[in-house]
Protein backbone atom coordinates (compact mmCIF):
# COMPACT_ATOMS: atom_id res chain seq x y z
CA UNK A 1 0.00 0.00 0.00
CA UNK A 2 2.84 2.08 0.61
CA UNK A 3 4.32 1.79 -2.81
CA UNK A 4 1.07 2.86 -4.64
CA UNK A 5 1.00 5.63 -2.24
CA UNK A 6 4.77 6.63 -2.96
CA UNK A 7 3.89 5.99 -6.86
CA UNK A 8 0.72 8.06 -6.58
CA UNK A 9 2.45 11.03 -4.73
CA UNK A 10 5.62 11.23 -7.23
CA UNK A 11 2.96 11.20 -10.56
CA UNK A 12 0.92 13.99 -8.83
CA UNK A 13 4.35 16.31 -7.99
CA UNK A 14 5.76 15.40 -11.88
CA UNK A 15 2.07 16.90 -13.04
CA UNK A 16 2.48 19.91 -11.04
CA UNK A 17 5.98 20.64 -12.25
CA UNK A 18 5.00 20.19 -15.70
CA UNK A 19 2.18 22.53 -15.09
CA UNK A 20 4.78 24.87 -13.45
CA UNK A 21 7.24 24.69 -16.14
CA UNK A 22 4.94 25.71 -18.97
CA UNK A 23 2.78 28.33 -16.98
CA UNK A 24 6.54 29.99 -16.48
CA UNK A 25 7.21 31.37 -20.09
CA UNK A 26 3.23 32.29 -20.30
CA UNK A 27 4.07 34.56 -17.46
CA UNK A 28 6.95 36.10 -18.45
CA UNK A 29 5.57 36.88 -21.63
CA UNK A 30 2.48 38.31 -20.33
CA UNK A 31 4.09 40.77 -18.17
CA UNK A 32 7.46 41.86 -20.55
CA UNK A 33 4.98 42.47 -23.91
CA UNK A 34 1.47 43.18 -22.27
CA UNK A 35 2.16 44.71 -18.62
CA UNK A 36 0.32 41.95 -17.05
CA UNK A 37 1.37 40.60 -13.72
CA UNK A 38 0.00 37.63 -12.51
CA UNK A 39 -0.30 36.69 -8.92
CA UNK A 40 -2.03 33.76 -6.67
CA UNK A 41 -3.87 35.16 -3.53
CA UNK A 42 -1.48 38.11 -3.78
CA UNK A 43 1.39 35.69 -4.31
CA UNK A 44 3.57 37.67 -7.26
CA UNK A 45 4.59 34.85 -10.01
CA UNK A 46 6.80 37.09 -12.30
CA UNK A 47 10.22 35.54 -12.79
CA UNK A 48 9.37 33.02 -9.77
CA UNK A 49 10.92 29.23 -9.95
CA UNK A 50 8.67 26.22 -10.35
CA UNK A 51 8.68 25.56 -7.10
CA UNK A 52 7.29 29.10 -6.05
CA UNK A 53 4.72 28.77 -8.25
CA UNK A 54 3.45 25.45 -7.07
CA UNK A 55 4.19 26.53 -3.14
CA UNK A 56 1.61 29.74 -4.08
CA UNK A 57 -1.01 26.89 -5.48
CA UNK A 58 -0.48 25.33 -2.26
CA UNK A 59 -0.82 27.89 -0.23
CA UNK A 60 -4.14 28.78 -1.24
CA UNK A 61 -5.60 25.75 1.26
CA UNK A 62 -4.15 28.27 4.11
CA UNK A 63 -7.29 30.67 3.17
CA UNK A 64 -9.77 28.58 1.37
CA UNK A 65 -11.78 25.29 2.09
CA UNK A 66 -10.51 23.35 -0.89
CA UNK A 67 -7.01 22.86 -2.96
CA UNK A 68 -6.68 25.00 -5.89
CA UNK A 69 -4.77 22.53 -8.49
CA UNK A 70 -2.16 23.97 -11.15
CA UNK A 71 -4.06 21.79 -13.64
CA UNK A 72 -7.22 24.04 -12.64
CA UNK A 73 -5.39 27.62 -12.98
CA UNK A 74 -3.62 26.81 -16.35
CA UNK A 75 -6.40 26.85 -18.52
CA UNK A 76 -7.48 30.32 -17.28
CA UNK A 77 -3.47 31.97 -17.57
CA UNK A 78 -3.53 30.53 -21.79
CA UNK A 79 -6.65 31.77 -22.12
CA UNK A 80 -5.43 34.98 -20.84
CA UNK A 81 -2.44 35.27 -22.44
CA UNK A 82 -4.61 35.26 -25.93
CA UNK A 83 -6.69 37.93 -25.00
CA UNK A 84 -6.01 41.61 -25.80
CA UNK A 85 -6.04 43.35 -22.05
CA UNK A 86 -4.48 46.66 -20.72
CA UNK A 87 -1.71 46.99 -18.54
CA UNK A 88 -3.43 45.34 -14.93
CA UNK A 89 -2.04 42.98 -12.24
CA UNK A 90 -4.41 39.70 -12.44
CA UNK A 91 -4.99 37.23 -9.34
CA UNK A 92 -5.01 34.10 -11.09
CA UNK A 93 -5.52 32.10 -8.37
CA UNK A 94 -9.08 33.78 -7.03
CA UNK A 95 -10.24 33.88 -10.68
CA UNK A 96 -9.79 29.82 -10.67
CA UNK A 97 -11.00 29.28 -7.22
CA UNK A 98 -14.10 31.58 -7.82
CA UNK A 99 -15.06 29.97 -11.10
CA UNK A 100 -14.39 26.55 -9.68
CA UNK A 101 -15.29 26.63 -6.14
CA UNK A 102 -17.73 29.70 -5.51
CA UNK A 103 -19.46 29.31 -8.92
CA UNK A 104 -18.36 33.08 -9.07
CA UNK A 105 -18.88 32.02 -13.24
CA UNK A 106 -23.03 31.50 -12.51
CA UNK A 107 -23.23 28.95 -15.34
CA UNK A 108 -20.90 30.49 -17.70
CA UNK A 109 -18.29 28.88 -19.60
CA UNK A 110 -14.62 30.02 -19.01
CA UNK A 111 -14.41 32.00 -21.73
CA UNK A 112 -17.21 34.55 -21.05
CA UNK A 113 -16.59 34.01 -17.14
CA UNK A 114 -13.06 35.76 -17.84
CA UNK A 115 -14.56 38.44 -20.78
CA UNK A 116 -16.74 39.45 -17.33
CA UNK A 117 -14.18 39.60 -15.16
CA UNK A 118 -12.01 41.07 -16.80
CA UNK A 119 -13.95 43.36 -18.49
CA UNK A 120 -12.44 46.81 -17.47
CA UNK A 121 -9.12 45.85 -19.55
CA UNK A 122 -10.39 44.26 -22.10
CA UNK A 123 -10.16 44.86 -25.83
CA UNK A 124 -7.88 48.30 -24.23
CA UNK A 125 -4.72 49.48 -24.37
CA UNK A 126 -2.62 52.21 -22.35
CA UNK A 127 -1.29 55.53 -23.69
CA UNK A 128 0.71 56.25 -20.69
CA UNK A 129 3.90 56.84 -22.27
CA UNK A 130 7.26 55.06 -20.43
CA UNK A 131 8.32 57.45 -17.72
CA UNK A 132 12.34 58.56 -17.09
CA UNK A 133 13.60 57.76 -13.17
CA UNK A 134 16.36 59.18 -11.55
CA UNK A 135 17.79 57.77 -8.68
CA UNK A 136 19.70 60.22 -6.16
CA UNK A 137 21.84 58.23 -3.99
CA UNK A 138 22.60 54.29 -4.45
CA UNK A 139 22.63 52.92 -1.02
CA UNK A 140 20.23 50.19 0.89
CA UNK A 141 17.03 51.82 -0.78
CA UNK A 142 18.14 52.90 -3.86
CA UNK A 143 19.99 49.59 -5.16
CA UNK A 144 16.64 47.82 -4.19
CA UNK A 145 14.70 50.06 -6.31
CA UNK A 146 16.84 49.55 -8.91
CA UNK A 147 16.47 46.01 -8.41
CA UNK A 148 12.37 46.13 -8.30
CA UNK A 149 12.76 48.56 -11.33
CA UNK A 150 14.94 46.50 -13.62
CA UNK A 151 12.78 43.24 -12.82
CA UNK A 152 9.86 45.78 -14.61
CA UNK A 153 12.20 46.38 -17.52
CA UNK A 154 10.63 45.26 -21.10
CA UNK A 155 8.86 46.76 -23.87
CA UNK A 156 5.67 47.47 -21.61
CA UNK A 157 7.52 49.40 -19.03
CA UNK A 158 6.11 52.39 -17.66
CA UNK A 159 8.66 53.44 -15.62
CA UNK A 160 12.56 53.41 -17.23
CA UNK A 161 15.24 53.90 -15.05
CA UNK A 162 17.22 56.22 -16.81
CA UNK A 163 20.35 57.39 -14.41
CA UNK A 164 21.54 56.93 -11.05
CA UNK A 165 23.48 60.17 -9.07
CA UNK A 166 26.31 59.54 -7.07
CA UNK A 167 28.85 61.36 -5.44
CA UNK A 168 32.30 62.15 -6.98
CA UNK A 169 33.88 59.95 -8.83
CA UNK A 170 37.35 57.90 -7.46
CA UNK A 171 39.13 55.13 -9.32
CA UNK A 172 37.23 51.66 -9.42
CA UNK A 173 33.65 53.51 -8.27
CA UNK A 174 31.85 51.86 -11.26
CA UNK A 175 32.64 48.89 -10.64
CA UNK A 176 32.02 49.06 -6.98
CA UNK A 177 28.40 50.55 -7.77
CA UNK A 178 27.95 47.51 -10.05
CA UNK A 179 29.00 45.04 -7.98
CA UNK A 180 26.88 45.90 -4.93
CA UNK A 181 24.18 45.67 -6.97
CA UNK A 182 24.86 42.35 -8.23
CA UNK A 183 25.68 40.83 -4.81
CA UNK A 184 23.94 41.76 -1.92
CA UNK A 185 24.29 39.76 2.19
CA UNK A 186 20.78 40.19 2.70
CA UNK A 187 18.73 39.75 -0.32
CA UNK A 188 20.97 37.94 -2.39
CA UNK A 189 22.67 38.11 -5.65
CA UNK A 190 21.21 39.96 -8.86
CA UNK A 191 18.63 37.94 -10.65
CA UNK A 192 20.01 38.66 -14.00
CA UNK A 193 23.12 39.95 -16.09
CA UNK A 194 25.10 43.10 -14.72
CA UNK A 195 28.04 44.70 -17.35
CA UNK A 196 29.48 47.96 -16.98
CA UNK A 197 30.88 50.35 -19.66
CA UNK A 198 33.28 52.19 -18.15
CA UNK A 199 33.75 54.64 -21.25
CA UNK A 200 30.14 56.14 -21.01
CA UNK A 201 29.51 56.08 -17.01
CA UNK A 202 26.74 53.38 -17.19
CA UNK A 203 25.81 49.73 -15.65
CA UNK A 204 23.83 47.56 -18.27
CA UNK A 205 21.50 45.33 -16.79
CA UNK A 206 19.15 42.60 -18.32
CA UNK A 207 18.36 45.40 -21.02
CA UNK A 208 18.62 48.50 -18.81
CA UNK A 209 20.88 51.11 -19.91
CA UNK A 210 21.66 53.62 -16.84
CA UNK A 211 23.47 56.06 -16.60
CA UNK A 212 26.16 56.94 -13.76
CA UNK A 213 26.35 60.48 -13.03
CA UNK A 214 28.50 61.90 -10.39
CA UNK A 215 27.52 65.26 -8.36
CA UNK A 216 27.79 66.92 -5.10
CA UNK A 217 24.48 68.73 -5.37
CA UNK A 218 21.03 68.33 -6.87
CA UNK A 219 20.56 71.37 -8.61
CA UNK A 220 23.80 70.82 -10.74
CA UNK A 221 23.20 68.42 -13.17
CA UNK A 222 21.66 68.87 -17.04
CA UNK A 223 19.93 65.62 -17.25
CA UNK A 224 17.98 66.37 -20.67
CA UNK A 225 22.19 66.31 -21.81
CA UNK A 226 22.09 62.22 -21.54
CA UNK A 227 18.49 62.40 -23.36
CA UNK A 228 16.79 62.01 -20.08
CA UNK A 229 13.37 65.11 -19.60
CA UNK A 230 10.59 65.21 -17.28
CA UNK A 231 12.15 62.76 -15.05
CA UNK A 232 11.05 61.60 -11.73
CA UNK A 233 13.71 62.25 -8.99
CA UNK A 234 14.06 59.49 -6.12
CA UNK A 235 15.79 61.07 -3.42
CA UNK A 236 17.63 58.22 -0.96
CA UNK A 237 20.44 60.11 0.53
CA UNK A 238 18.07 61.41 3.51
CA UNK A 239 20.27 64.48 3.76
CA UNK A 240 17.44 66.67 1.98
CA UNK A 241 14.26 66.63 3.67
CA UNK A 242 12.07 69.90 3.25
CA UNK A 243 10.56 71.96 0.62
CA UNK A 244 13.57 74.19 0.23
CA UNK A 245 16.22 71.37 0.23
CA UNK A 246 14.62 68.94 -2.35
CA UNK A 247 13.47 71.34 -4.47
CA UNK A 248 16.90 72.00 -5.21
CA UNK A 249 16.42 68.74 -7.53
CA UNK A 250 13.91 70.97 -9.85
CA UNK A 251 16.26 73.29 -10.46
CA UNK A 252 17.80 70.71 -12.67
CA UNK A 253 16.99 70.63 -15.92
CA UNK A 254 14.88 67.49 -17.32
CA UNK A 255 14.09 67.08 -13.55
CA UNK A 256 9.42 66.94 -13.26
CA UNK A 257 9.03 66.08 -9.45
CA UNK A 258 10.73 64.42 -6.82
CA UNK A 259 10.14 61.84 -4.05
CA UNK A 260 11.61 61.13 -1.26
CA UNK A 261 12.29 58.09 0.70
CA UNK A 262 12.37 58.89 4.85
CA UNK A 263 10.11 61.30 6.76
CA UNK A 264 9.84 64.90 5.15
CA UNK A 265 9.90 68.11 7.43
CA UNK A 266 7.33 70.89 6.83
CA UNK A 267 4.02 70.60 5.13
CA UNK A 268 5.30 67.82 2.20
CA UNK A 269 2.59 65.14 2.09
CA UNK A 270 3.70 62.09 3.53
CA UNK A 271 2.36 59.32 1.32
CA UNK A 272 1.40 55.60 2.94
CA UNK A 273 0.19 53.56 -0.34
CA UNK A 274 -3.20 51.83 0.21
CA UNK A 275 -4.21 54.45 2.71
CA UNK A 276 -3.84 58.12 1.66
CA UNK A 277 -1.70 57.68 -1.83
CA UNK A 278 -5.45 59.55 -3.49
CA UNK A 279 -4.10 62.93 -1.84
CA UNK A 280 -1.40 62.90 -4.50
CA UNK A 281 -2.70 65.54 -7.04
CA UNK A 282 -0.78 65.92 -10.64
CA UNK A 283 0.27 69.23 -9.20
CA UNK A 284 2.33 67.73 -6.62
CA UNK A 285 6.06 67.91 -7.30
CA UNK A 286 7.37 67.11 -4.13
CA UNK A 287 6.29 64.01 -2.40
CA UNK A 288 7.23 61.84 0.51
CA UNK A 289 6.88 58.35 0.44
CA UNK A 290 7.28 58.38 4.79
CA UNK A 291 9.27 55.55 6.59
CA UNK A 292 9.27 52.11 6.22
CA UNK A 293 7.97 52.08 10.18
CA UNK A 294 5.20 54.17 8.79
CA UNK A 295 4.61 52.15 5.79
CA UNK A 296 4.44 48.62 8.39
CA UNK A 297 1.81 49.79 10.97
CA UNK A 298 -0.09 52.63 8.66
CA UNK A 299 -2.66 50.04 7.47
CA UNK A 300 -2.74 47.49 10.19
CA UNK A 301 -3.95 50.46 12.39
CA UNK A 302 -6.36 51.90 9.44
CA UNK A 303 -7.97 48.48 8.71
CA UNK A 304 -8.62 47.98 12.81
CA UNK A 305 -9.37 51.93 13.03
CA UNK A 306 -12.19 51.01 10.57
CA UNK A 307 -14.12 48.02 12.39
CA UNK A 308 -13.11 48.38 15.87
CA UNK A 309 -11.66 51.69 16.59
CA UNK A 310 -9.06 52.81 18.40
CA UNK A 311 -8.85 55.25 21.61
CA UNK A 312 -5.09 55.45 22.06
CA UNK A 313 -2.23 52.98 22.15
CA UNK A 314 1.48 52.80 22.12
CA UNK A 315 3.77 51.18 19.46
CA UNK A 316 7.33 50.01 20.26
CA UNK A 317 9.40 49.11 17.36
CA UNK A 318 12.47 46.54 17.76
CA UNK A 319 14.19 47.81 14.52
CA UNK A 320 17.26 46.08 12.31
CA UNK A 321 20.15 48.15 12.95
CA UNK A 322 21.04 50.79 10.33
CA UNK A 323 24.02 52.31 8.25
CA UNK A 324 23.81 55.32 10.65
CA UNK A 325 24.66 53.47 13.74
CA UNK A 326 28.62 52.91 14.45
CA UNK A 327 29.58 48.79 13.90
CA UNK A 328 31.74 49.35 17.47
CA UNK A 329 31.72 51.89 19.69
CA UNK A 330 32.40 55.13 18.35
CA UNK A 331 31.59 59.23 18.35
CA UNK A 332 27.98 59.78 16.77
CA UNK A 333 26.09 62.52 17.29
CA UNK A 334 23.11 60.73 18.35
CA UNK A 335 22.37 59.55 21.76
CA UNK A 336 23.28 55.67 22.19
CA UNK A 337 23.58 55.43 18.61
CA UNK A 338 27.69 55.53 19.37
CA UNK A 339 27.63 52.19 20.31
CA UNK A 340 28.24 49.08 18.68
CA UNK A 341 25.38 47.90 16.45
CA UNK A 342 25.87 44.73 15.99
CA UNK A 343 26.68 43.89 20.01
CA UNK A 344 24.30 46.25 21.49
CA UNK A 345 20.16 46.54 22.03
CA UNK A 346 19.71 50.49 21.91
CA UNK A 347 17.05 52.38 22.86
CA UNK A 348 16.29 55.28 20.43
CA UNK A 349 13.38 57.53 19.31
CA UNK A 350 10.89 56.69 16.61
CA UNK A 351 8.63 59.79 15.31
CA UNK A 352 6.48 56.87 13.39
CA UNK A 353 3.70 56.81 15.57
CA UNK A 354 2.88 60.72 15.28
CA UNK A 355 3.44 60.48 11.65
CA UNK A 356 0.92 58.02 11.56
CA UNK A 357 -1.77 60.52 11.89
CA UNK A 358 -0.24 62.26 8.28
CA UNK A 359 -1.26 59.51 6.57
CA UNK A 360 -4.19 58.70 8.84
CA UNK A 361 -5.64 62.41 10.33
CA UNK A 362 -7.96 60.63 12.51
CA UNK A 363 -5.73 59.05 14.75
CA UNK A 364 -3.79 62.25 15.95
CA UNK A 365 -2.88 62.40 19.48
CA UNK A 366 -3.99 58.60 20.07
CA UNK A 367 -0.64 56.69 19.64
CA UNK A 368 3.16 57.11 20.95
CA UNK A 369 5.93 55.22 20.11
CA UNK A 370 9.32 54.14 20.97
CA UNK A 371 11.94 52.05 19.30
CA UNK A 372 14.83 49.42 19.63
CA UNK A 373 17.68 49.07 17.40
CA UNK A 374 18.41 45.24 17.53
CA UNK A 375 21.74 43.24 16.64
CA UNK A 376 20.04 42.33 12.99
CA UNK A 377 20.76 43.58 9.40
CA UNK A 378 17.17 43.44 8.34
CA UNK A 379 13.14 42.91 9.29
CA UNK A 380 11.90 44.48 12.03
CA UNK A 381 8.87 44.35 14.21
CA UNK A 382 6.32 46.56 15.49
CA UNK A 383 4.28 45.79 18.81
CA UNK A 384 1.36 48.02 19.05
CA UNK A 385 -0.46 47.94 22.16
CA UNK A 386 -4.46 49.49 21.54
CA UNK A 387 -7.28 50.23 23.30
CA UNK A 388 -10.18 49.71 21.06
CA UNK A 389 -13.73 51.16 21.35
CA UNK A 390 -15.17 47.78 21.54
CA UNK A 391 -14.58 44.54 22.83
CA UNK A 392 -13.55 41.54 20.50
CA UNK A 393 -11.97 38.36 20.85
CA UNK A 394 -8.64 37.10 19.21
CA UNK A 395 -10.40 34.82 16.21
CA UNK A 396 -12.86 37.82 15.38
CA UNK A 397 -9.70 40.09 15.16
CA UNK A 398 -7.07 37.48 13.63
CA UNK A 399 -9.95 36.71 11.22
CA UNK A 400 -10.89 39.99 10.48
CA UNK A 401 -7.37 40.75 9.58
CA UNK A 402 -6.58 37.85 7.26
CA UNK A 403 -9.71 38.57 5.34
CA UNK A 404 -8.37 42.53 4.83
CA UNK A 405 -4.96 40.88 3.84
CA UNK A 406 -6.82 38.83 0.87
CA UNK A 407 -9.75 40.65 0.03
CA UNK A 408 -9.48 44.30 0.64
CA UNK A 409 -7.91 47.42 -0.76
CA UNK A 410 -5.17 46.90 1.79
CA UNK A 411 -4.21 43.33 -0.13
CA UNK A 412 -0.74 44.47 -1.73
CA UNK A 413 0.27 46.40 1.98
CA UNK A 414 -1.24 44.07 4.71
CA UNK A 415 -0.27 40.61 4.88
CA UNK A 416 -1.14 37.62 7.68
CA UNK A 417 1.03 34.42 8.73
CA UNK A 418 -0.53 31.24 10.96
CA UNK A 419 3.00 29.92 11.07
CA UNK A 420 3.68 29.16 14.59
CA UNK A 421 7.28 28.91 13.31
CA UNK A 422 7.99 31.97 11.38
CA UNK A 423 10.95 34.03 12.46
CA UNK A 424 12.60 37.32 10.97
CA UNK A 425 14.66 35.51 8.58
CA UNK A 426 11.72 34.18 7.02
CA UNK A 427 10.39 37.49 5.71
CA UNK A 428 13.56 39.06 3.79
CA UNK A 429 11.95 39.55 0.59
CA UNK A 430 8.41 40.05 1.74
CA UNK A 431 6.97 42.37 -0.48
CA UNK A 432 4.27 43.88 1.73
CA UNK A 433 4.63 46.90 3.42
CA UNK A 434 3.66 44.55 6.97
CA UNK A 435 2.84 41.33 7.91
CA UNK A 436 0.17 40.59 11.06
CA UNK A 437 1.99 37.61 12.91
CA UNK A 438 -1.75 35.95 14.11
CA UNK A 439 -0.34 33.14 16.33
CA UNK A 440 1.36 36.55 18.64
CA UNK A 441 -2.29 38.01 18.83
CA UNK A 442 -2.98 39.06 22.38
CA UNK A 443 -6.91 40.19 22.80
CA UNK A 444 -8.28 40.81 26.43
CA UNK A 445 -11.83 42.26 25.90
CA UNK A 446 -11.14 45.74 24.69
CA UNK A 447 -7.38 45.85 24.85
CA UNK A 448 -5.57 44.21 21.53
CA UNK A 449 -1.48 43.84 21.01
CA UNK A 450 -0.36 42.99 17.44
CA UNK A 451 2.91 42.11 16.33
CA UNK A 452 3.65 43.30 13.12
CA UNK A 453 6.67 41.65 10.93
CA UNK A 454 8.58 44.11 8.26
CA UNK A 455 11.05 43.79 5.76
CA UNK A 456 12.18 47.58 6.50
CA UNK A 457 14.17 47.58 3.47
CA UNK A 458 12.30 45.38 0.81
CA UNK A 459 9.10 45.81 1.76
CA UNK A 460 9.24 49.43 2.27
CA UNK A 461 10.72 49.59 -1.31
CA UNK A 462 7.86 47.99 -2.61
CA UNK A 463 5.83 50.45 -1.25
CA UNK A 464 8.06 53.65 -2.45
CA UNK A 465 7.50 52.24 -6.18
CA UNK A 466 3.80 51.70 -5.75
CA UNK A 467 4.32 55.76 -4.49
CA UNK A 468 5.84 56.35 -7.96
CA UNK A 469 3.67 54.71 -10.16
CA UNK A 470 1.06 57.29 -8.65
CA UNK A 471 3.05 60.24 -8.84
CA UNK A 472 3.19 59.54 -12.54
CA UNK A 473 -0.31 58.66 -13.10
CA UNK A 474 -0.09 54.62 -13.87
CA UNK A 475 -2.56 53.15 -11.90
CA UNK A 476 -3.17 49.28 -13.43
CA UNK A 477 -6.42 47.60 -11.93
CA UNK A 478 -5.92 44.77 -9.48
CA UNK A 479 -8.29 42.16 -11.04
CA UNK A 480 -10.59 40.07 -9.95
CA UNK A 481 -12.21 43.23 -8.10
CA UNK A 482 -12.76 43.02 -4.49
Amino acid sequence: MSIEHEEKYQKSWQERQEYAEQMQPIIGRLFRDKGIEITIYGRPLVNASTIDIIKAHKSVSKFEAQKLRLRESFPFLERISQMTLAPARIDLGKLAYGYRYKDAGKGQNEDAYLESELKNILNASSDHQPQDVVLYGFGRIGRLLARLLIEKNGPSAQMRLRAIVVRGRKKGDLEKRASLLRRDSIHGPFNGSITVDEENNVIKANGAYIQVIYANSPDEIDYTSYGIDNALVVDNTGIWKDEEGLGLHLKSKGTAKVLLTAPAKGNIKNIVYGVNHMDISSDDRIVCAASCTTNAITPVLKALNDEFGIRNGHVETVHSYTNDQNLIDNYHSAERRGRSAPLNMVITSTGAAKAVAKALPELAGKLTGNAIRVPTPNVSMAIMNLNLDRETDVESLNGYLQHVSLFSTLQDQVDYTTSTEIVSSDLVGSRYAGVVDSQATIVDGDRAVLYVWYDNEFGYSCQVIRVMQEMVGIQHPTLPKI
